[in-house]
C-alpha cells in the first residue's frame, strides 16, 4: 500500500537556531525525496512546511530529533493542502 502525499505546516522551539537545523533539514528532506521549504523565525522557532509521502514526513521528524545539538522541545503540526508545484526544498527567510 503506498502512503498518501501530505503537506505539514510545522513550528519548532528549542535549541533550534543557530545549530544548524535549517541546513540539517535541507539535507534530510532532500534525502527523503520531499519538497517544502525552512526559516528561521524572530521569536527563536524555526517554521516549516514539508511535502510528501506520511511515513518520509515521520522519518524526517525522528532524524531532526535524534540530531545533537539541535534540541526539539516542542513541535506543532497542522496538516494544510498539498502543493502540486512544489519541487524541491529550500531554505528561505521572513
Amino acid at each position: 500500500m503506498e502512503d498518501s502525499i501530505a503537506r505539514w505546516h510545522i513550528y519548532f522551539s528549542g535549541d533550534v537556531q543557530g545549530v544548524g537545523f535549517r541546513f540539517t533539514s535541507q539535507h534530510f528532506a532532500q534525502k527523503l525525496g520531499l519538497t517544502g521549504w525552512v526559516r528561521n523565525l524572530y521569536d527563536d522557532r524555526v517554521e516549516m512546511e514539508v511535502q510528501g509521502p506520511v511515513s518520509r514526513l515521520q522519518l524526517l521528524l525522528t532524524q531532526l530529533q535524534s540530531n545533537p545539538p539541535i534540541r526539539i522541545d516542542k513541535y506543532d503540526i497542522e496538516e494544510i493542502p498539498v502543493n502540486p508545484k512544489d519541487k524541491r526544498f529550500s531554505i528561505t527567510l521572513l
